[in-house]
């Protein structure tokens, strides 16, 4: 019997599935297989074998984001919306939603100024004292044990509490809040009421602030030039938690691999300052926690490296392959030390350079902290035994069991 869809789809065939255990791997290995077999611009297929284009190179990738006109950021404009169940897994990423995340022109350039403003007036030596503190408390809950998993019990406790308290959630409300936004990540049963109540609670956040301003980032959205409503801050004070979670924790995470497995870095583990730096930079570089990144819409029909793109097609940025696109590096250790990854982006829709800085200042913390409290961390088993979460959309571990000397437990 004919599948309809091939019927209809003269790369049905050809499609490569943007799932599945695949992307356990090395993901480089799999996306440098998918260039040499379709060139720059792939045709994949997502959950559910929806289909859309995979922009491997690094130039295209480039021309997508420099071009908004073209290539729309608005999810509205897709041309499979009929294809989409309600209960589809990338709903989450590709629905509409009233986020600057998905606003273009004019609106998105006055939300996005906004927040980037905010951002930037964030104060980074307290921001390090934060991110330092939530790593010591994190630490102290197994570090009389002798072993963890850097994973579960660290990198991915560190980033949301300080991201909370840097938009102002009161210190007595902050763990609850992170149990609620874990929910939601964990996409299980009950994710979609934990949504409903971290949302709910970021709304009265906006409206406490408003009445009461304060040294935050939410109070600063409110007293700026852009005159933003309570419901577009709520909105994008809730973008902004959730972008600064996962990618964070992964950024940390694999960064403690590398450190961890590479003799580069290992041999210097007990103090290696001038390490840590070298190391974040070179995950974004190799392993970039945002693998691939939904997406742009074309706006009309055009041509992108030899494909026929037809209006309202999706096109994901795959910033992972970008960044390993031989054209443009073709000597991949001559470039670690430069910043000309696609890990955050590019263009207007770029994650705002302030959130970098905050990003890399939480990282870097985090990594400092446990290296000065458990100088002698190991591995507990051997570095390929390590595996990845399977998503196509970001790269971090499942787990990182180690072992060190038992310490003190910080008072």
């Amino acid at each position: 019997m004919t599948n309809p869809q091939s019927s209809c789809d003269p790369l049905a065939e050809s499609r490569v599935p943007l799932y599945g255990p695949q992307f356990q791997r090395k993901s480089a290995d799999l996306y440098a297989e998918m260039r040499r077999a379709h060139g720059p611009v792939a045709p994949v297929l997502l959950d559910g074998d929806v289909p859309a284009w995979l922009v491997l190179g690094y130039r295209e990738v480039q021309y997508v984001v420099s071009n908004p006109e073209i290539f729309g950021r608005d999810s509205r404009r897709w041309n499979a919306w009929d294809r989409i169940p309600p209960d589809w897994p990338l709903l989450p990423l590709i629905g509409y939603q009233p986020t600057m995340m998905f606003a273009e022109g004019a609106e998105h350039r006055r939300r996005a100024e906004a927040l980037d403003d905010a951002l930037a007036d964030v104060d980074q030596f307290a921001l390090r004292a934060q991110a330092q503190q939530v790593a010591d408390r994190l630490i102290d809950t197994f570090a009389g044990a002798g072993e963890a998993d850097l994973i579960t019990q660290y990198a991915d406790g560190v980033p949301l509490p300080v991201v909370a308290r840097m938009i102002g959630v009161p210190d007595v409300e902050t763990a609850d809040l992170v149990r609620e936004v874990n929910k939601t990540h964990a996409a299980g049963e009950g994710a979609n009421d934990a949504y409903t109540r971290v949302r709910e609670k970021v709304r009265r956040l906006v409206e406490s602030k408003r009445e009461n301003p304060a040294r935050d980032v939410t109070s600063r959205l409110l007293a700026h030039p852009a005159t933003l409503a309570d419901e577009e801050i709520t909105e994008d004070l809730l973008h902004l938690m959730n972008a600064g979670q996962l990618p964070t924790a992964y950024w940390i995470g694999n960064t403690l691999r590398l450190m961890l497995t590479d003799d580069r870095f290992a041999m210097t583990l007990s103090g290696g300052r001038q390490s840590v730096g070298q190391a974040l930079n070179e995950v974004l570089w190799e392993d970039t926690p945002t693998q691939n990144f939904p997406g742009r819409f074309a706006v009309r029909d055009l041509r992108l490296g030899d494909r026929q793109i037809r209006k309202g097609d999706l096109l994901i940025l795959g910033l992972a392959a970008a960044n390993h696109d031989p054209l443009v590096r073709p000597d991949p250790q001559t470039s670690i030390g430069n910043q000309a990854y696609m890990s955050f982006s590019y263009g207007e829709h770029r994650c705002p350079y302030a959130a970098q800085e905050i990003a890399k200042v939480i990282a870097e913390a985090a990594i400092e902290v446990l290296l000065d409290r458990l100088p002698d961390v190991v591995l507990t088993v051997p570095a390929d035994a390590l595996t990845w979460r399977p998503s196509p959309l970001f790269r971090g571990l499942s787990a990182l069991p180690v072992k060190f000397t038992p310490g003190l437990v910080v008072l």
